[in-house]
């Protein structure tokens, strides 16, 4: 397509290469991240996800072969052919990827009279055929290949023969695993080999393709409707050092408030400031922890951004204030959608400035959303999210705890918005096509950044759309899911693949939004979703009431159970969100990320790891109390009955109604903490340290949950080593907080 190379220029770690027809750059950012850059709408990266120079000094050679120049730094080898055929290999030599140099051979391509026959008789197509894109990459593809990532895309953990289109969208019909695309539009991927390992970010924001083997087995594609071919080879020696290195150059996920990582209770259809009340009361009552509730859209006025109804809310500041003397916050939706209405002072400060998102003619562009006519603000301009920003101030005056971006992919009730709407991509003027994907990270940004200038607190920022990269803004979930037992079972790659995507703090709506819950079904759910780094009970005006006590004393009995254990282990999980902040790993995890050797979890989509000491196998099936459970290699405890279980087999484990098997990994030193019903309850809880049978070690992490007084060296860190003898030895590898009460330590046997 390029033609043959001519002659390339080499100026620091960029290297450009001019062919008959087009001239490409490859770029060493570092020794195993090579950006290949086709500037085939613009010269230069516009990147949404990747902020600031990720370049690293790096020592590589460039040197002409026979037909091909190979580039190499100390860990992987380019070769680069005519026509930008593109080779990578590892240090040693073992080829990881190749560009495909065949012909497209689809499996079945549908012919064009049947396609027309089908859609007049009212049946939407899936055409299996190729499909070649403007701008577009094809890669071979080898037996035993699997692919993880993409963000959270429906269906099952190993993407390979499915495929894709990242487009943020907003569908409320039930998600089902033919959907090509949801919310959010991550384009990252891992791809596992029999040997070796590598990551692709391919960094363009318009409506892209990704075609895992679907097409044919022997080769996979990814591409877009327009924009650059841009994307980021990425190796490492294993999932864990691919995941750091790509989290390296989008972004890690920022230490949350330890109040986040509590128990979330929210509903559509809480409406007044007497349901927030008696809500807050009952789960006091019941005693069942919780760290916040959720005002969906009913609390505002006529559904306007930055406004609250006083006839339900007579006096938010006070309502807001007794909640947190109960240790309850309040976290508030905002939608980007700014109602079309005269003396609106959103409305007017945007008209007024130009703010909104235009029509090619220059009119302020407009469509529908909750408060019916509505009009856009434009988060790519930096003028706009500063402007959005310093309006949260609205918010923290009230006391208002955290905020929920929702409806920002954009959604619409007139009609998707038209591809040619005018947006601004920083300095310049852009489309909609371009900037549709990034509208909720550019969203995300504004918020996370204008929150952290209005108070001194570590933002927490909801997003429903993303971007990759938007980690470094908000937590995520995985939208409007259903009360089916297919969206619980799916809830589990879901969030793996989020979390290999590099969005680690990510969760589900607990019990399903959509649709009718059963108390078994909430059950189950609660039982995985106490595992969720987001731990929130969600649920749609309309259905049913999703609150535990709502279905008996049996449902609520459990569910305090779960909840309550999510309370005891938040020094764990605190422990890895410092762990996702220093080296991109997440907090829930498949198997394969840790185990990628062991053939029998490349598929394995029902269970998942918490951290590296923790494995869960959720009842994902109506009716079961028993399930089949595989433990990879090692010995493995049950955390209920302590009974232990060598790895690399499968297990038939007992999961009555109220048990949710549990598996802890031998010498783990497990913290944990007293029970409380909100974070903070207990000023100076002591830490309680579960030590488990086998030689091991622990970083254990502490501060004080709330500002970024961390950065500047405001923690403990400990090491703790047990050598399997009943011996604990305790270090301080960083002091500079106030030292626990006590520290009490049991003996698992």
């Amino acid at each position: 397509m390029f033609g043959a190379l001519l002659n390339y220029e080499q100026k620091g770690q960029a290297i450009t290469l001019h062919y008959e027809k087009q001239s490409v750059q490859i770029q060493v950012l570092t020794n195993r991240v090579i950006n290949v850059f086709v500037p085939l709408k613009a010269s230069e990266h516009r990147s949404k996800a990747i902020e600031g120079n990720k370049e690293l000094p790096a020592a590589f050679t460039l040197n002409k072969a026979d037909d091909h120049l190979i580039l190499a730094t100390d860990s992987l080898i380019c070769r680069i052919y005519d026509d930008f055929m593109i080779d990578f290999y590892d240090k040693e030599g073992t080829l990881l990827c190749a560009d495909y140099r065949g012909q497209r051979i689809p499996r079945f391509e549908l012919s064009e009279s049947f396609i027309a026959f089908i859609k007049q008789e009212g049946h939407d197509v899936n055409d299996t055929g190729s499909r070649n894109h403007p701008v577009q990459c094809i890669k071979q593809l080898d037996a035993g290949d699997c692919i993880y990532g993409l963000g959270d895309k429906t269906g099952v953990l190993n993407k390979r023969c499915y495929e894709y289109e990242n487009w943020n969208s907003d569908i409320p019909d039930p998600h089902e695993d033919c959907f090509k695309s949801l919310y959010k539009s991550i384009p990252f991927f891992i791809t596992l080999k029999e040997k070796g390992i590598y990551g692709i970010f391919y960094d363009n924001t318009f409506k892209s393709y990704f075609n895992f083997g679907k097409e044919n087995d022997q080769y996979y594609s990814f591409g877009s409707d327009d924009g650059n071919l841009d994307y980021y080879f990425i190796g490492g020696d294993s999932m864990p050092e691919i995941l750091a290195n790509y989290t390296y150059l989008t972004g890690r996920m920022p230490l949350p408030q330890k109040w986040a990582l509590g128990y979330h209770q929210s509903r559509w259809g809480y409406d007044s400031e007497r349901t927030f009340r008696e809500l807050a009361a009952k789960l006091r009552e019941l005693r069942i922890p919780c760290d916040a509730l959720h005002f969906d859209i009913d609390y505002m006025e006529r559904y306007k951004v930055f406004t609250w109804n006083r006839e339900r809310f007579t006096d938010p500041k006070a309502m807001i204030s007794d909640l947190k003397k109960q240790g309850i916050k309040a976290v508030t939706i905002i939608d980007p959608g700014v109602k079309v209405e005269k003396d609106y002072p959103m409305y007017e400060e945007g008209i007024e400035n130009g703010f909104f998102a235009k029509s090619p003619d220059g009119s302020v562009y407009v469509n529908k959303v909750w408060p019916g006519d509505a009009v856009y603000p434009d988060f790519g301009s930096p003028a706009v999210r500063k402007w959005w920003g310093s309006r949260l101030q609205f918010y923290t005056d009230l006391g208002v705890g955290g905020v929920w971006n929702d409806m920002n992919e954009p959604a619409s009730f007139n009609g998707p918005l038209p591809d040619d709407i005018v947006f601004t991509d920083e300095n310049r003027p852009a489309t909609h096509a371009e900037m549709h994907n990034v509208y909720g990270h550019n969203m995300a940004k504004a918020t996370y950044e204008g929150w952290k200038s209005l108070t001194d607190k570590r933002p927490f920022v909801i997003t429903r759309a993303c971007y990759g990269g938007s980690q470094k803004y908000a937590t995520a979930w995985t939208g409007d899911n259903q009360s089916l037992w297919s969206h619980l079972r799916m809830a589990i790659p879901q969030q793996c693949n989020l979390g290999l995507s590099g969005m680690a703090f990510i969760g589900t709506d607990i019990g399903g939004f959509g649709a009718d819950t059963t108390p078994e079904l909430l059950v189950r759910w609660v039982e995985l979703g106490c595992f969720s780094p987001l731990f929130r009970n969600h649920c749609a005006l309309g259905g049913m009431n999703q609150e535990p006590w709502q279905f008996g004393e049996e449902t609520l009995a459990i569910y305090r159970k779960y909840v309550n254990l999510r309370y005891t282990l938040l020094p764990y999980f605190y422990d890895l969100c410092r762990e996702c902040e220093q080296t991109g790993l997440p907090i829930i995890r498949p198997l394969v990320l840790h185990y990628e050797h062991d053939n029998h979890v490349r598929n394995l989509n029902d269970e998942f790891l918490a951290g590296e000491h923790l494995l869960v196998a959720p009842v994902v099936e109506q009716g079961a109390r028993k399930r089949m459970v595989y433990l990879p290699e090692g010995v493995w405890y049950d955390y209920w009955t302590h009974t232990a279980y060598e790895g690399q087999q499968y297990y038939v484990i007992d999961a009555p109604l109220d048990v949710c098997p549990i598996f802890v990994k031998a010498g783990t030193i497990l913290p944990k903490a007293p029970a409380q019903m909100y974070v903070g309850e207990i000023e100076d809880p002591e830490l309680l340290l579960e030590v488990y049978p086998g030689e091991g070690s622990y970083v254990h992490y502490h501060d004080n949950g709330e500002d970024f007084a961390y950065r500047d060296g405001a923690y403990h860190e400990y090491l703790f080593k047990t050598n399997g003898k009943g011996e604990l030895e305790i270090t301080k590898l960083h002091e500079g907080y106030k030292d626990y009460p006590k520290i009490v330590t049991s003996y698992i046997s």
